[in-house]
């Protein structure tokens, strides 16, 4: 069965769900890393969280984040305009809560 192309506004909420609901620890992973470490998991880590990657001169790394508060404004708003085929905000919460669930059994 060939799989639905999702709509922009679709892959709007399902980027503020990520944002809202996802997961730190790969960025808290992230800061413990060596190097080496880092380019070899790189690829596989879910950082989409991540606004900002820094690494002072003076060593370690500074990572910022996105306003998970703004991601949950956003699909609260979404969720107010149902009525054009958005998600409400409790369907996004639950959207988030099972993509949450498969991603801690898939690994």
């Amino acid at each position: 069965m060939a799989r639905r192309k999702m709509t922009a506004q679709q892959q709007i909420e399902k980027g503020l769900s990520e944002l809202a609901f996802g997961s730190c620890s790969d960025a808290i992973k992230l800061l413990f890393m060596s190097d080496e470490e880092i380019m070899q998991r790189l690829p596989k880590l879910k950082l989409i969280n991540i606004s900002e990657i820094k690494r002072p001169k003076g060593g370690g790394m500074e990572i910022k984040f996105f306003d998970r508060i703004k991601a949950f404004e956003r699909l609260m708003d979404a969720g107010n305009n149902g009525a054009d085929g958005s998600l409400s905000f409790y369907e996004a919460l639950e959207k988030s809560a099972r993509s949450t669930a498969e991603d801690d059994r898939n690994g």
